[in-house]
């Protein structure tokens, strides 16, 4: 790393990496959650991570950059722990899981919030304005994937969780 340049190319690799892990273990979790809007709310993170990761491909390959540059060990972390606790593991009721898929959900896009802020921060340091404003709106996906599944928490999942 010899440049700020460097570490923010590093950096948009690493989010698609993590993207590209993400994606999978939200699969895997929708596939198992059991509240309509909760798999709803997955379906859609689903395609958002996917058009993330797109996005951050081309970004790579605008800096003449190879986008599987980098393999995203923290994100790897988070879904072997989404996979553990949510997809593997004996629920004693589906709205118990449902409160676990959302806990695990959150902290992989806590992941992305944080890579997506900082890339942006980096982007708006080196003059990249409009790289600055893509990923600036990424990062606001991801808070709006965060609320989502807050609000179906507070609003359902985690009531029906204390009732069982």
């Amino acid at each position: 790393m010899e440049s700020l340049k460097d570490v923010y190319i590093d950096q948009l690799q690493d989010l698609y990496s993590a993207n590209l892990q993400a994606v999978k273990a939200t699969k895997d979790l929708a596939h198992r959650a059991r509240s309509t809007k909760l798999q709803q709310a997955l379906e859609r993170g689903i395609d958002g991570i996917e058009e993330g990761a797109r996005t951050l491909q081309s970004l790579v390959r605008g800096h003449d950059a190879n986008p599987n540059g980098e393999h995203c060990k923290g994100m790897e972390g988070l879904v072997r722990e989404a996979r553990a606790h949510a997809v593997t593991e004996t629920f004693g009721s589906d709205a118990v899981r449902d409160a676990v898929i959302i806990t695990q959900y959150q902290r992989m896009a806590h992941y992305a919030i944080a890579g997506y802020g900082c890339a942006a921060a980096f982007a708006q340091q080196l003059g990249l304005k409009l790289e600055a404003e893509t990923l600036g709106t990424m990062l606001e996906a991801a808070y709006s994937g965060d609320r989502t599944m807050s609000d179906i928490a507070e609003a359902s999942v985690n009531e029906r969780a204390t009732q069982d």
